[in-house]
């Protein structure tokens, strides 16, 4: 898997999962445990993970529904 991207916005990752979701490209979110442990204040990102082999595909995807730079 490669890092798709990586932020501290819950709501950004909640709607690249639905977008990930609907055209079933796997994806893991990273990094869960951590922000867990720093106590839930944002300061460590989630980084986003999709298979290698369909990155691309999750990057056009996010770029043109706005939500990727």
């Amino acid at each position: 898997m490669e890092e798709l991207f990586r932020t501290n916005d819950m709501v950004l990752i909640s709607a690249v999962e639905a977008l990930l979701k609907e055209l079933d490209i796997d994806y893991f979110v990273a990094d869960t445990h951590m922000s867990i442990l720093e106590g839930s204040i944002g300061v460590l990102p989630r980084r986003v993970m999709v298979d290698s082999d369909r990155k691309q595909e999750a990057e056009t995807l996010l770029a043109e529904a706005g939500l990727m730079p």
